[in-house]
Parts: C-alpha cells; sequence; structure tokens
C-alpha cells in the first residue's frame, strides 16, 4: 500500500486550512499554518487569481489529503458516487467518511488518520467482534468498533482517550461506555454531517470532464 513519508505540514500549508494531520498537534501553537504564510516553495507569496480548474483541483487534493487516500483509490469512490442515486457529492463525501481509519479517528481512538491506519493494521481494532486490518473497510449501520481486549490495545487507547481534545463525536456515530472503548454506527452519514468541511460539487465538476 502507497502512503505519503513528507512532511505533513506542508499539505495543509499548501491548502491552506488545518488537516489535522498531526492530531492536537494542530490545535497547539506549533501548527505550521498559523506559524508561516503562503504556501510551501521560493514563490509562497506570490498572489495571483487561480483558474476554475485550479480552484477544483485544489478542491480534490485537500480532501484526499485530508483523508489520507490516493488518487486510484479516490476515482473508485468516485465511480460508486456515479453510480448512486441522488447528489453524487454528497454521496463521495458519504463514502470517504465511512472508511474505518476515519470512524475510529472520529469516535476518538486515535490523534489521527494515519495513527488509525498504523492501529488497524496491527490489529488492534475488532469490528462486529472478529478481527479486521483493512483501514478501508466501509462501515454499515449496527456495526461495532471495539479496542481488542489485550493490555497492549487497551492501553494505547487509552492514552489517545486520556489526552485527546479534538472535535466532538459526529451524531451518526456513538461512542459507549465500555470497557475495553467501544463505539457503533447508529446511522450512515448526511449531506447534513458533511456540510461545510469541503465544496463536493466542485470535485464533480472536474472529475467528470
Amino acid at each position: 500500500m502507497g502512503r505519503y513519508i513528507g512532511p505533513v505540514c506542508r499539505l495543509c500549508r499548501r491548502e491552506g486550512v488545518k488537516l489535522f494531520l498531526k492530531g492536537t498537534r494542530c490545535n497547539s501553537g506549533k501548527c505550521a499554518i498559523d506559524r508561516q504564510r503562503g504556501i510551501p516553495g521560493m514563490h509562497k507569496l506570490r498572489r495571483s487569481k487561480a483558474s476554475e480548474y485550479a480552484v477544483r483541483l485544489r478542491e480534490k487534493q485537500k480532501v484526499k489529503r485530508y483523508y489520507g487516500i490516493f488518487e486510484r483509490q479516490f476515482r473508485n469512490y468516485y465511480d460508486e458516487a456515479t453510480r448512486r442515486p441522488g447528489n453524487s457529492g454528497a454521496a463521495l463525501l458519504a463514502l470517504i467518511e465511512r472508511r474505518l481509519d476515519n470512524v475510529v479517528t472520529r469516535l476518538g481512538f486515535a490523534q489521527s488518520r494515519k495513527q488509525a491506519r498504523q492501529l488497524i493494521t496491527h490489529g488492534h481494532f475488532q469490528v462486529n467482534g472478529r478481527k479486521l486490518d483493512i483501514p478501508s473497510y466501509l462501515v454499515r449501520p449496527g456495526d461495532t468498533i471495539k479496542v481488542k481486549d489485550r493490555e497492549a490495545s487497551k492501553k494505547l487507547a487509552e492514552h489517545v482517550l486520556v489526552h485527546e481534545s479534538g472535535p466532538a463525536i459526529p451524531s451518526w456515530l456513538d461512542r459507549l461506555g465500555t470497557e475495553p472503548p467501544e463505539g457503533r454506527v447508529s446511522r450512515l452519514p448526511g449531506s447534513e454531517d458533511l456540510s461545510g468541511e469541503f465544496n463536493a460539487q466542485l470535485i464533480i465538476e472536474l472529475l467528470s470532464r
């Protein structure tokens, strides 16, 4: 599986927004967005009007980098979304939002999606009582995501839960007060759960050319 091994703060600076790729560091004074102006490179302060294509491309890149997925997988999600009835943009974001690594992060069991992918591939989580080590698995309503009942897994999750001060858990997920920690998918994410983060229509316009 391909992975980006470069400095992730450059990605946030290039998109001009916080992508929360380093967990709690992004909310501290060490965040690169707060410390440095402009995009990476020698022309970081150059100002020019972006073309319509550039605006749509940047929106697509922002979504890919936020969720940590690459072009081929993103295209597969797009193809699946366009086959579904209704708004293709909302369907695209809903599909990506259902990824297991994203759900683990949203539930507060990991500080970032990169950390969540590592924990999942190392077998620290169970889905519906069975070990699952596929970060791209798409959860469904009624699925339960539970930290594996062993000392190493519980210690990792508890460390994150104690120190995590990130955003609130979305309404389509529930975190249960159990030991070891457990969460449940109450429903599929809707457009109201995704509004304000990304402009999916710009992505659809770019990929449908």
